[in-house]
């Protein structure tokens, strides 16, 4: 009789992981969350927090900075402390530190308070998002990877999106310091979660404890380096660039600081950055990509409301659920990602098409007045939203996937690193420029438009919340100082939407050039590797 052939059971760790990989998914998606939500959720609450500490504008958004500083220092880090101590270690002391963190800064009673705080929080963050990518990384097969990350993205996407509507909410309906203790109840549930169904894999658990020589240049220059880079994007606007000294001094020490990084880590025998997976093509092409779609994410995710409550009059509330539709266009399209990568199919091209989608809806907001209506409003954004669903879940896999297993770390961190970045940056761009823009405009109309030409702009004008409707001649002739002012008010209104108008194209012009990026990218479709 023939002998039935052998089957080899796969190893313990791999089918407990198996068995409950849908479970660990939710676990490190919920931790993730929490830290991408943290980071917009506080911003509707500031002026309420600078009454609470009576500080002043410039003082209070030092909540912000101490945060963004402190997550992006730490972010490029969470490859080599899991490699020394663990990931499930890791992954698990970020979440108790931030809730921990989360529950002082409700309770803060002073700024000072508040930002130390908020630096504990941000660093305690910082490795949930390459951690969470990792672990779901090993613990799906191939064959699932891309539905994995479509998945994990919902709740990553949503965040920013339902941020500033949940906060607005939280603090007209209860108190400011709740939007940090909402955090302790779900943030405990993702801890137990991790403890009881996230695993090191084999080779973490080898590396786990061996004796390695730490790198403290390492460590000091990425400080200072991304430290210092994190500040000036963040308040270099507030004191005119570089004709402030602080902001040069500034530059020029983040610049030292990561040239002596990037020298010393490449011969440095056990770097904190694996700089070698930069020789991977790939890995390149995805991390140039994926700071573009960032940089024209966190761009409209900036400008929209501030459009809408600064020239249309909405309120915080209305604003964000002006902008909550976007949510709705992502989580449609990451669920067919996932399904289309579980399917095989080539995901490449969805890439190009999320660029062509997000293009086009800029190029939409680009073209947005004072008469913009919801339907106006809502096409362009639940576009956007589609688009960026289409793209964040293929790169993220494409960009996993070309390294080993043992390197998946440092790649998730250098990943996140780069991606941290781009936003730091699109922000501080479109800052920058919508300021420079403004005055800009606003320096053109003063000197092209007479008083009498205010006829061709008050109907705009008009429009703006609190300007009434009036005949400018014969208010001049009864009250010129009025008159003045109102025509003061037309022209600022109308320099603000042009600077708007031309920065919604700017970043439909930068999407539209990555639309071919696709082709570079490598294959991700869902082939489970033989005998799986």
């Amino acid at each position: 009789m023939a002998t039935a052939p052998k089957i080899t059971p796969p190893p313990p760790e791999h089918a407990r992981a198996e068995s409950h990989k849908w479970l660990v998914a939710l676990a490190v998606m919920l931790g993730a969350t929490l830290e991408v939500l943290d980071t917009s959720i506080v911003n509707v609450a500031l002026p309420h927090m600078q009454g609470s500490f009576s500080a002043s504008v410039d003082e209070i958004t030092w909540v912000l900075t101490s945060y963004l500083v402190a997550n992006g220092v730490m972010i490029p880090l969470t490859g080599w402390i899991s490699a020394r101590y663990g990931r499930k270690r890791y992954f698990m002391a970020s979440v108790i530190v931030f809730i921990f963190a989360s529950g002082l800064c409700g309770a803060a009673q002073t700024l000072t308070q508040m930002v130390i705080f908020r630096l504990m929080q941000g660093a305690a963050g910082a490795a949930m998002i390459p951690s969470s990518q990792a672990i779901l990384m090993e613990t799906f097969p191939p064959a699932e990877q891309g539905l994995a990350m479509a998945m994990w993205g919902v709740g990553l996407m949503a965040a920013p999106v339902l941020g500033p509507t949940l906060g607005g909410w939280i603090t007209d309906n209860w108190n400011w310091r709740w939007n940090f203790y909402i955090n302790l109840p779900i943030g405990t549930i993702a801890a137990v979660m991790v403890y009881w169904f996230v695993h090191d894999p084999a080779y973490l658990r080898a590396r786990r404890g061996v004796s390695r020589q730490i790198d403290y240049v390492g460590i000091a220059c990425l400080f200072f380096g991304l430290g210092l880079l994190q500040i000036v994007l963040d308040r270099g606007q507030r004191s005119d660039w570089f004709s402030t000294g602080w902001v040069c001094y500034f530059t020029a020490g983040s610049i030292a600081a990561i040239a002596i990084l990037i020298w010393h880590e490449l011969r440095f025998p056990d770097p904190i950055l694996d700089l070698t997976i930069l020789k991977i093509p790939v890995f390149n092409i995805s991390v140039i990509t994926v700071m573009a779609m960032v940089m024209i994410l966190y761009g409209t995710n900036l400008l929209n409301p501030l459009f809408l409550q600064d020239l249309m009059g909405y309120d915080a509330w209305r604003a964000g659920l002006a902008v909550a539709p976007r949510g709705v266009g992502t989580l449609v399209t990451m669920l067919f990602v996932g399904q289309m990568s579980r399917r095989g199919f080539d995901m490449r091209p969805l890439v190009g098409v999320g660029f062509a989608m997000v293009a086009y809806a800029t190029w939409m907001m680009g073209h947005w007045d004072l008469d913009v209506g919801t339907y106006a409003l809502a096409i362009p954004i639940v576009l956007s939203g589609a688009g960026s669903g289409f793209i964040f879940p293929t790169l993220s896999a494409t960009t996993l996937s070309c390294v080993e297993k043992e390197r998946m770390g440092y790649a998730s961190s250098l990943y996140n690193m780069m991606r941290n970045t781009g936003s730091a940056i699109g922000i501080s761009l479109v800052t920058n420029l919508l300021n420079s823009l403004e005055q800009k405009h606003q320096s053109y109309l003063v000197d092209h438009v007479s008083i009498f030409d205010a006829w061709r702009l008050s109907e705009q004008g008009a429009r703006m919340p609190g300007a009434p409707t009036f005949n400018y001649a014969q208010e001049l002739a009864t009250n010129q100082r009025q008159g003045l002012g109102m025509l003061y008010h037309t022209v600022q209104s109308q320099a603000s939407l042009l600077a708007y108008n031309d920065i919604y194209r700017l970043l439909a012009i930068l999407g539209a050039l990555f639309i071919p990026s696709f082709l570079m990218l490598k294959k991700t479709a869902g082939r489970a590797p033989a005998g799986h």
